[in-house]
């Protein structure tokens, strides 16, 4: 089954203030292990960003860098997106489909938002996913910490059935790609 990793606005403007998300250095370092893991099956890796004029997250803008730990390189598959949704007036489902992905490893910020919206839109449109139990992250709210949120969010997901395909939350540590032999597509996509 040929899966792609998603991960979903990890930019300085989100990750670099203070204060920073919930366990951020730790997020940024389980997601370049399932990169590199992607990366060596050949499995497509694509790079989620917001983008919104007039704030830190403005395309060209510092804030809207991925976060410099991130491990992005230059043919990387990139998508920008205006909404949680990152399916949502995107090039996100086209370019699955051009990949033959079938499956969908999500990880990134912010769980309650991005993630969690990106996660049902793809369990809607038929991708079994795998969410990255412990390589999502948000802030703090004043209802509930972060790290209750992502609890929250890995439990509530990986519950529903009624999309008709599996939302499983898994340690990154465990999350395998098949190795997939054809030539991935390169460059950016908007």
């Amino acid at each position: 089954m040929i899966s792609a990793l998603l991960v979903i606005d990890v930019q300085s403007g989100l990750f670099d203030g203070d204060p920073r998300p919930d366990d951020a250095d730790a997020v940024i370092a389980r997601l370049n292990a399932l990169i590199a893991r992607a990366r060596d099956a050949g499995a497509p890796v694509i790079f989620v960003r917001h983008e919104r004029p007039g704030t830190a997250l403005e395309p060209g803008a510092p804030g809207w860098a991925f976060q410099a730990q991130l491990d992005v390189h230059d043919d990387d598959l990139i998508v920008g997106k205006t909404s949680p949704d990152a399916f949502l007036r995107t090039a996100l489902e086209p370019l699955l489909v051009s990949l033959n992905v079938e499956q969908l490893v999500i990880g990134g910020y912010a769980s309650d938002f991005c993630v969690d919206t990106t996660t049902r839109r793809a369990a809607a449109l038929g991708y079994p996913v795998v969410l990255a139990a412990d390589a999502h992250t948000t802030h703090d709210k004043p209802h509930l910490t972060a790290a209750r949120i992502r609890e929250h969010h890995n439990a509530t997901l990986s519950d529903i059935v009624s999309f008709g395909v599996p939302i499983r939350a898994v340690d990154s540590a465990q999350i395998q790609f098949d190795r997939v032999e054809r030539a991935a597509a390169r460059g950016s996509q908007r």
